[in-house]
């Protein structure tokens, strides 16, 4: 799914994200309703980037997180009650304004017209773009992935997480 979002976009620069587990729902522009592997999902983009609640998870990646929030992580495995949480974020950073173009292009290309992909573009740069899909890896029904992208045209970087929540009993 394609969101056009009709506000300022608030993330300037990749070093802002920080990094939450455990946040209740935050004001979303545009939320995408899923089930996968027995879990009800929502893929929600916000002003300041994303948030996944998964089962008993709920994961945000943010500029504007409260106390308690840490910067974003390079790598975070976690024991939930009955499940496992690894999380991994990385940052590419593009030489040139044509190759971070060429990038994000790219992105929405392969996530255009996916049921279980959210994308959402912000005002005032078609590359301005977070965006959310499943990542369906491992065995069928021990768990759930999921992988995000955030695209900052300022600083022609894209910070890219991959998440999965696997049932330990």
């Amino acid at each position: 799914m394609l969101a056009t979002l009709h506000t300022p976009y608030a993330d300037t620069r990749a070093d802002a994200l920080m990094f939450a587990v455990g946040l209740p729902p935050r004001d979303a522009l545009a939320v995408l309703p899923l089930e996968r592997a027995g879990l009800r999902v929502q893929l929600r983009l916000l002003g300041a980037s994303h948030q996944v609640i998964a089962g008993p998870l709920s994961e945000t990646v943010a500029c504007d997180l409260p106390d308690g929030a840490r910067p974003l992580p390079a790598r975070i495995r976690d024991a939930l009650p009955g499940w496992s949480y690894d999380f991994a974020a990385r940052t590419a950073a593009h030489g040139d304004a044509a190759a971070f173009a060429r990038a994000v292009d790219a992105l929405r290309d392969r996530l255009a017209g996916r049921p279980d992909a959210l994308t959402g573009t912000y005002p005032g740069s078609d590359h301005a773009v977070t965006a959310l899909a499943l990542d369906d890896t491992g065995a069928p029904g021990a768990g759930i992935g999921w992988r995000t992208w955030h695209a900052y045209p300022q600083t022609r970087e894209i910070v890219m997480t991959r998440s999965r929540l696997v049932r330990t009993s």
